[in-house]
C-alpha cells in the first residue's frame, strides 16, 4: 500500500518501520506426561495422584518461566515501572509453585511413613521368666489344671 499522496500532502518522508518482534512460546498444556499418569492402571490412587500432581506443577513452572521471560523483555523495551512489577510478582508466582512441589514431596513422605508405622504391630518373641524351676512347674500345673476343669 502506498502513502505517497499522503505523504505529499503532509510534506513528510515515509519510513518502513521493522516487524515488531514476537516471542515465541512454547505450548505446554497436554503434556505427555499427564496422559502417562491417566493411562497407567498399575498404580495406587495415592501415586497416581501424586505423579498428576506433580506433573501438573511442573505445567505450571513451564508456563510460568515463559511469562516470566516475555514480562521481562517487555520491561526492558519499555522500561515501564508497572512492567517491571509485572515481572517481579511473576517470579514470585513461579518461586511459590516450586516451593509447592517440595511441599508435595514433604508430603507424601510423611504419608508413606505414616502407612508403614500402621502395618507395624507390636510382637514380643523374647519373654523372659524371673524365679525358679519349681516356681515355673507350679505355675504351669496351675494353668494346666485350670483349663481341665469345667467351667460352672
Amino acid at each position: 500500500m502506498s502513502f505517497d499522496p499522503i505523504n505529499e500532502a503532509l510534506d513528510i518522508e515515509a519510513t518502513v518501520s521493522p516487524e515488531p518482534k514476537t516471542h515465541n512460546l512454547v505450548h505446554v498444556s497436554d503434556d505427555d506426561s499427564l496422559a502417562d499418569v491417566k493411562k497407567d492402571t498399575d498404580m495406587s490412587d495415592q501415586e497416581r495422584d501424586y505423579q498428576y500432581a506433580r506433573a501438573q506443577i511442573y505445567s505450571l513452572i513451564e508456563k510460568g518461566q515463559e511469562a516470566v521471560n516475555g514480562a521481562l523483555e517487555l520491561a526492558s523495551e519499555g522500561d515501564s515501572p508497572r512492567s517491571y512489577e509485572v515481572a517481579i510478582n511473576g517470579i514470585k508466582n513461579v518461586s511459590e509453585i516450586a516451593e509447592k512441589l517440595i511441599d508435595l514431596q514433604k508430603k507424601v513422605k510423611e504419608l508413606d511413613e505414616v502407612s508403614v508405622t500402621t502395618n507395624q504391630t507390636n510382637v514380643t518373641n523374647n519373654s523372659v521368666f524371673v524365679g525358679s524351676t519349681s516356681d515355673l512347674q507350679k505355675m504351669i500345673k496351675e494353668g494346666i489344671l485350670k483349663n481341665q476343669l469345667p467351667e460352672a
